[in-house]
């Protein structure tokens, strides 16, 4: 069993896709693989569902590369090919560009598909069978929250997706598909998680360490993080929440996940928790490994070089051979970081995030440093982890929630000196937030309590307002130095643009990068930060 977990033996048996092909409902009917029941004992259950993690696996750089060459940060090399030039300019004909080409997306949507259906086949029509239904659960639940993922990400790219329910095994005529626009596809991806499958709440998770490795220790053993390896429910719900201005949904789903990791503990190791421990490990620890950070992960995709399981981003940002340092850090990204006008330093002499999201080396290039591995002796390895969420994410879910609920209070010490500088005491007045932030907690002194988005970095502060649309802005900036090249800040300017209908607040952001901004700005005033495609639906 655990050889045939750990190679991935099973894969997902659909639809083969062609790369760039705009209209993916023209196929041949001698593409459809033989979709036989490939689950037909109860092992199958575990290798098919990591069948959808290897092709989530393939995606996980993706959005990196489409979301963040158009953003603030990114900008393309003489190395880079003509593709992630046309990305970066904002070209509105993509047709044939591998990068923006949505089919690995729905390839993993198709996928989770399949394996719900067979799932339910075989739960139904198994005789005989002792199935172990907390692990059924699970894996189903698993399934359903990476569709919805992956239906998310589709709608922060494209603004509009083809919803599927059912496999593709086979040619169908287009006009039996719905293509949803932006709004519509927020909606489906919360009413999946409310609906779950088969009666199976979407929220179930489980241990795979104890089903794999029994006798491992907790933290330490090998297959410690395959239980991060799906969205976390939460704080997928949570994102969604964000884009419908649902605050205090958003609001209560973060709080209760963040209260829930600091209950109990006096530890300086909690869960999530910007302390003076989060604050030594945020370098090597963060992003010079390929093993994730127990503190700071919510959910990530794992790589392991030598199972054959990779990515690209070592191969786009290091300027060692044989990497080809297609993507570079923009001058003016960069520069945000030390304009004290833009970040406020305090009475620090740069921001510790700087020196994480990038570097200069011998030769005068300046390259991205994040997901290199630190003290590399094999440059060609790209197995560094992709996180979906992590801790930083569920702070800035808060106080992006708190400023829609006008708690202005509870986002200015977030933004800064967090909830246990505020309260260094205890006695915490804010509802819903608990003495456990600081360091007087109900069963003692903790030595590490929250300092807070900036406070942790020991910056000064960001001089947030009691006016909801100017925090908000504020949010962004300080996401462009938290969150660079992660996929993130594109959409979360998006939302933003969104919510007070201005797309300037995007081009505000971006343009400066750009020899030709105006040109730009029309672009994305236009509706060009979604990638416009051709998803062969009407």
């Amino acid at each position: 069993m655990k050889n045939l977990l750990f190679k991935y033996l099973t894969l997902i048996c659909l639809l083969l896709w062609g790369s760039g092909c705009s209209d993916f409902f023209q196929v041949d009917t001698d593409d459809v693989l033989d979709h036989s029941d490939y689950i037909n004992e109860e092992s199958e259950m575990y290798s098919g569902f990591l069948g959808i993690i290897t092709k989530v696996q393939a995606i996980g750089d993706k959005s990196i590369y489409i979301t963040d060459t158009r953003a603030e940060m990114l900008e393309p090399t003489l190395n880079a090919p003509s593709e992630l030039y046309a990305l970066y300019n904002y070209d509105t004909d993509l047709s044939g560009n591998s990068y923006a080409d949505p089919a690995p997306y729905y390839d993993v949507i198709l996928a989770c598909n399949d394996y719900m259906l067979k799932m339910y086949q075989y739960r139904t029509n198994a005789v005989g069978a002792v199935i172990d239904s907390g692990h059924y659960a699970a894996m189903i639940a698993g399934a359903v929250r990476i569709k919805a993922w992956v239906y998310l990400t589709l709608a922060k790219i494209y603004g509009e997706a083809v919803w599927f329910d059912d496999p593709l095994r086979e040619y169908k005529d287009p006009s039996e598909f719905k293509l949803l626009d932006f709004d519509q596809l927020i909606q489906a991806c919360l009413d999946l998680l409310d609906k779950g499958f088969d009666g199976v709440s979407s929220d179930a998770t489980m241990a795979w360490e104890e089903f794999i490795d029994p006798e491992a220790s907790g933290s330490t053993g090998e297959y410690y993080y395959w239980d991060f390896m799906t969205p976390d429910y939460s704080t997928l719900y949570a994102e969604l929440c964000l884009w419908t201005d649902n605050f205090q949904k958003a609001a209560n789903l973060v709080l209760d996940k963040l209260n829930t990791a600091y209950y109990g503990s006096t530890s300086q190791t909690r869960n999530y928790l910007r302390n003076d421990d989060w604050y030594g490990k945020y370098k090597d620890a963060f992003w010079g490994n390929q093993t994730p950070q127990r503190t700071e992960c919510v959910s990530v995709i794992l790589y392991k070089y030598d199972n054959n399981q990779i990515n690209s981003l070592k191969k786009h940002f290091s300027t060692v051979s044989p990497n080809q340092y297609m993507l570079a850090p923009s001058t003016v990204a960069m520069d945000r970081f030390s304009d004290e006008e833009f970040n406020n330093l305090g009475v620090e002499t740069e921001d510790r995030r700087a020196s994480v999201c990038f570097k200069q080396d011998s030769e005068g290039k300046y390259y991205i440093d994040k997901y290199i591995i630190r003290n590399s002796q094999t440059a060609y390895q790209d197995d560094m982890c992709i996180y979906i969420y992590r801790g930083a994410d569920l702070y800035y879910m808060l106080i992006e929630a708190m400023n829609g609920l006008e708690r202005y209070d509870e986002v200015s010490a977030l933004m800064n000196a967090g909830i246990g500088g505020t309260f260094p005491q205890g006695g915490v007045s804010f509802s819903g937030f608990t003495d456990w932030w600081t360091a007087r907690t109900p069963s003692g002194s903790a030595q590490y309590p929250d300092k807070g988005i900036r406070g942790v970095f020991k910056l000064g502060d960001r001089e947030m307002t009691r006016d909801k649309y100017q925090n908000d802005l504020l949010i962004l900036d300080e996401m462009m130095l938290e969150f660079p090249v992660e996929g993130k800040t594109l959409p979360a300017m998006i939302r933003m643009a969104r919510r007070y209908g201005d797309a300037n607040i995007i081009a505000d952001r971006i343009c400066p990068k750009y020899s030709n901004p105006d040109e730009i700005r029309a672009k994305i005033l236009a509706g060009g930060y979604f990638i416009k495609w051709n998803h062969g639906v009407e």
